[in-house]
């Protein structure tokens, strides 16, 4: 039987806007939502998740991936804001909003979609919208508090530079997912 891989691709975060946003969730954390607050170490950007790949097309989205970054130079990302999906009045997702690398973060997840399908990968249908998931919502109850944080609270974080994008193997465990890389593409 062929073995499944849960996939995604993503920009991975710098310890120091990690160590930031570590500090965030600690103050939001204090209104006692049902939140399942993303663990630090786990904190990625998604450009793409392809959900459960055949190990043997493992090659293939890595392979996508480099020929999507081709020509792509590092840059700046910086993190500003904060929102949720689908709102905050019915959050289910609280996310960070990218204030600068949003157009170079759009240009490579456009490049991994098109290059992607030309591998015989679905493509997304939803607008790519970059963001940051810091939590998600597992209940509604006592969650007002935790809006009103959200809205007062202001976040910017310090710029980071992307140099790589990151192919990345998703083990969901009880303790939480476990992310480990399958292949590293350099932006040059």
């Amino acid at each position: 039987m062929e073995e499944l891989i849960r996939t995604f691709i993503a920009v991975e975060i710098s310890k120091s806007v990690r160590d930031q946003i570590s500090r965030l969730e600690q103050h939001l954390r204090k209104e006692g939502a049902k939140v399942g607050w993303v663990r630090p170490e786990n904190l990625h950007l998604t450009l793409k998740f392809l959900g459960n790949v055949q190990s043997v097309r493992i090659e293939d989205v890595v392979g996508a991936t480099q020929d999507a970054v081709q020509g792509i130079k590092p840059f700046a990302l910086f993190f500003s804001g904060l929102g949720a999906f689908p709102s905050l009045k019915r959050p289910r997702v609280i996310w960070i909003g990218v204030e600068e690398g949003a157009v170079s973060l759009g240009r490579i997840q456009k490049e991994l979609e098109e290059k992607l399908f030309q591998r015989g990968f679905a493509r997304e249908e939803r607008e790519f919208s970059p963001h940051l998931t810091i939590g998600r919502v597992k209940s509604q109850k006592g969650i007002g508090g935790l809006v009103s944080k959200l809205e007062k609270t202001q976040f910017e974080s310090e710029k980071m530079r992307v140099e790589q994008i990151v192919v990345m193997r998703s083990d969901l465990k009880p303790t939480g997912a476990v992310y480990t890389p399958l292949g590293v593409c350099q932006l040059v």
